[in-house]
């Protein structure tokens, strides 16, 4: 069985944003924002271990475990639907995303932890929640790609850039029935709540209540300045265990409409992750979200692993 992050465990680091790095790094064009596109593509299963291996390479050198996402964050059946992806070859691009991380995996050495990872993105927009689903009703449209993921030997599941509280419970649901650890990754406005309004102490407590069994939860795709301020809440600190910030401290909104990326500073990003540390105890999972690359996820290692090592 895979060592899986644990909070307050040994530090893992995590990758940053993929997507944003491949289209406006590398230049790959990403219809819908879905990366598990490039999976038909030889070239673009190239960009993807290339840019992979950078993050495996650091943690490696680091000492560091490392959670290995699938190219999976679009990868459920709306967005194949919306993609031209019937059912058949959806289920596929889902098998060689699991194949191409376990691939990547068994190039490295095997002295550091490295979890074969599902990332489940919205059934909807990212950044916002637009038709909300019940809990059964999400728990029901993610089983089928969660199913797929676990049959082919992905060992966690990670319900990513979470915009509303019972989506987030269903993908956690849909893990547990699949026997597979989940952990919970929301994101927030400016203000530190979700885009329902939602507290993220309340979000954490109600999927806490309702799954009972959810590894520890993040947060992604918001700056730090976000959602810094709600982290003096003891209870909800406690159950944080993983960080994926954005460099930008553009809203949402603003994000949207931006046309070139703003990738920030990666030291000051560094600086806000180790200052955030003292309000995290149990932090374990160390990464970025859009607009940042190895060079942020690098500054941020470096600040704070020898903080969380002490």
């Amino acid at each position: 069985m895979a060592q899986l992050p644990t909070l307050g465990g040994s530090p893992f680091l995590i990758d940053a944003g993929l997507e944003t790095c491949l289209i406006f790094h590398d230049g790959f064009e990403l219809l819908q924002f879905a990366s598990f596109t490039l999976l038909d593509d030889p070239r673009g299963v190239e960009g993807l271990k290339a840019y992979y291996r950078k993050f495996l390479t650091l943690a490696d050198e680091l000492g560091a475990g490392f959670v290995l996402d699938a190219p999976s964050w679009r990868s459920s059946p709306d967005w194949g639907e919306a993609l031209g992806y019937d059912r058949a070859r959806l289920a596929e691009a889902n098998r060689a995303g699991i194949a191409l991380i376990a691939g990547l995996r068994g190039e490295m050495s095997g002295a550091n932890a490295i979890v074969l990872n599902l990332p489940v993105g919205p059934r909807g927009d990212g950044y916002s929640p637009g038709r909300m689903m019940s809990t059964a009703e999400a728990c029901d449209y993610h089983r089928w790609q969660i199913g797929l993921a676990a049959d082919a030997g992905a060992e966690l599941v990670t319900a990513l850039t979470m915009t509303y509280l019972e989506e987030a419970q269903g993908i956690a649901g849909a893990a547990r029935d699949a026997g597979l650890k989940a952990v919970v990754s929301f994101t927030v406005e400016t203000d530190g709540r979700l885009p329902t309004g939602m507290t993220l102490a309340e979000a954490v407590k109600r999927t806490d209540d309702s799954i009972g069994d959810v590894a520890y939860y993040m947060i992604n795709c918001a700056h730090p300045s976000h959602f810094a301020a709600v982290l003096d809440d003891p209870e909800l600190a406690a159950r944080i265990g993983g960080l994926r910030a954005n460099a930008s401290r553009m809203s949402h909104a603003e994000l949207d409409d931006a046309i070139e990326l703003d990738e920030g500073d990666p030291a000051e990003l560094a600086c806000d992750y180790r200052d955030m540390l003292a309000a995290l105890p149990h932090l374990c999972v160390l990464g970025g979200c859009c607009g940042t690359d190895h060079r942020h996820v690098e500054a941020i290692a470096r600040a704070c692993l020898p903080l969380m090592r002490a």
